[in-house]
């Protein structure tokens, strides 16, 4: 149900965008380079319990603004991104503690990183100064990741791990040390991640210096990094996850419109 909402409200976004045709006329081009970190869990069924994954995004920012239309500046938005995603299990027994190794003494600690090439393409709607001063903007639409590779941290041993003592819906005497060898030793079997991604954010534009973007994002994944057959454990392996980024984008083309401000 939530991914067709925000399906929805991508389309009826970009559908505002094409119908900002009859408004005031732009014709705006700007680049740049954004970077930020990245906050992301992958939804696991049978459930994985986990706490948030903290990775460093960057890449380069393309925006085309076309129209204002009544009050609200239309743009497309195009991104090209590395960015490190993945889940760092939550490794807690039933009275809320790290479970500790039995061969290592260790509290037991896992997480899996995978970088990706992130393709976003945006439609945004902003609302305030365009040249000298400040804008809020909203944007939403597809975005499309590229599998580069992977890397597996843990201080036990991934064929040794303390079962018996966590809390989870995949552990018990029957299937854990299946499930447990399902999500350590199996790598990303989709090495194509797409899904839908929105954010909020404030831009603060200088004239003849450019313009400063602070955005917060949320993604939420469409498909499954591990199969989902009825062969398979996982039936459902999607990333979600919050981006924290700035930006700085220079005009390369900028309207002779006086009504620009």
């Amino acid at each position: 149900m939530r991914h067709r909402i925000l399906l929805l409200l991508a389309g009826l976004l970009c559908g505002v965008c094409v119908k900002a045709q009859i408004g005031e006329y732009r014709n705006e081009f700007a680049v740049g380079v954004n970077g930020g970190v990245t906050l992301s869990t992958v939804s696991f069924t049978p459930e994985v319990p986990q706490s948030q994954l903290l990775g460093k995004t960057f890449g380069i920012t393309l925006r085309y603004n076309g129209e204002k239309y009544f009050k609200s500046i239309c743009s497309l938005v195009a991104e090209v991104n590395y960015a490190q995603m993945g889940w760092k299990e939550r490794i807690w027994d039933v009275k809320d503690q790290p479970v500790i190794n039995h061969l290592t003494g260790l509290a037991e600690e896992y997480s899996r990183v995978v970088n990706y090439v992130q393709v976003p393409f945006f439609a945004r709607l902003g609302w305030g100064r365009e040249r000298q001063g400040l804008q809020a903007f909203f944007q939403i639409g597809p975005q499309i990741g590229f599998y580069l590779n992977e890397k597996t941290e843990a201080n036990f041993d991934l064929d040794n791990p303390n079962i018996s003592d966590r809390v989870s819906h995949i552990s018990g005497p029957d299937i854990g040390k299946t499930a447990f060898s399902n999500m350590y030793h199996k790598p990303i079997e989709n090495k194509l991640d797409y899904g839908i991604a929105a954010g909020l954010g404030v831009e603060l534009s200088l004239r003849h210096v450019g313009h400063f973007l602070v955005e917060g994002r949320y993604y939420f994944g469409l498909g499954n990094v591990y199969g989902n057959t009825k062969r398979d454990y996982f039936a459902k392996s999607n990333y979600q996850g919050i981006y924290i980024k700035a930006a700085y984008l220079l005009d390369v083309i900028q309207s002779k419109n006086p009504k620009i401000k």
